[in-house]
């Protein structure tokens, strides 16, 4: 499995199918993706197509090598329950954030679960598929082949659990960045770049700027709305956006662990380090 998918989504979207199908058929699905009989396939929103190089079976008739069409659709989410999700997500800083810096939260999950939905597969029901291969057994080696390679795909596109429920990643940023903090957010990350410019002081002129409103000492010192409730946030374990902006495995990256948890281990070391020094 860890040729197929080395990030968390990408092994949770396989154990997800492990609890409610044959294991023996999935390993078999494995070989097949591993072996490269996988000739092509496709992810289209929530639908998926492949077609899948056979073999000889006499015991089924087949006497030379044959090319099976697989058609796989996942149940997506309707409209009404997104954008309970979508809210959801929206109330939470660190979601907001890490959505829309292009980054899945590891517990995207359970923020799913407590609305009664699922992102991850479920169950059968999650599923609707098809091969045209004579196996009667659903999934098949060959559905499961596909599956194998969903999984890798994840690794490169964690967004794809989205699109496989129906909403692009597009959508999701456009409605994240909707609010408050997607919106400080989302005009951050695309401002542009102010070009420096010579100056002949050190310091900013004086201006003087009417106050066209009368003051209200209370909404000076409290503001005009309530702030919203505080989040508790789990403590980051490495905040470095520019080492996260790389992803789990940037291109000058070529080891099979994740390059952020090797920096999260170098930065533990030297935070724990340091302590002692202190």
């Amino acid at each position: 499995m860890a040729q197929f998918s080395r990030t968390w989504w990408g092994k949770r979207f396989i154990q997800a199918l492990e609890a409610f199908t044959d294991p023996a058929r999935l390993g078999r699905g494995r070989s097949y993706a591993n072996g490269g009989k996988v000739l092509h396939y496709k992810v289209d929103q929530n639908a998926i197509s492949a077609s899948v190089k056979g073999s000889v079976n006499p015991y089924f008739g087949v006497y030379k090598e044959p090319t099976y069409i697989i058609n796989i659709e996942i149940t997506p989410i309707d409209k009404s329950n997104w954008s309970k999700a979508i809210k959801h997500l929206s109330s939470k800083a660190s979601f907001v954030s890490k959505l829309l810096m292009n980054e899945v939260p590891d517990n995207i999950e359970d923020a799913f679960s407590e609305l009664g939905l699922h992102l991850l597969p479920h169950n059968r029901k999650d599923f609707k598929t098809s091969c045209s291969c004579p196996d009667y057994a659903n999934p098949c080696k060959h559905i499961a082949g596909v599956y194998y390679l969903v999984a890798s795909q994840l690794d490169h596109n964690p967004f794809l659990l989205f699109e496989l429920r129906g909403l692009s990643k597009e959508a999701l940023q456009a409605e994240l960045a909707k609010s408050p903090l997607g919106e400080v957010l989302s005009t951050e990350l695309t401002a542009k770049e102010i070009p420096l410019e010579s100056s002949a002081s050190y310091y900013t002129p004086l201006e003087k700027v009417p106050v066209t409103e009368k003051i209200n000492p209370r909404e000076f010192w409290l503001g005009t709305k309530r702030l919203p409730q505080m989040e508790v946030a789990s403590q980051a374990s490495l905040p470095a956006i520019l080492i996260k902006k790389q992803g789990d495995f940037p291109p000058f990256w070529k080891k099979d662990s994740s390059f952020i948890e090797v920096m999260e281990e170098l930065y533990e070391r030297v935070r724990t380090k340091n302590r002692e020094v202190m």
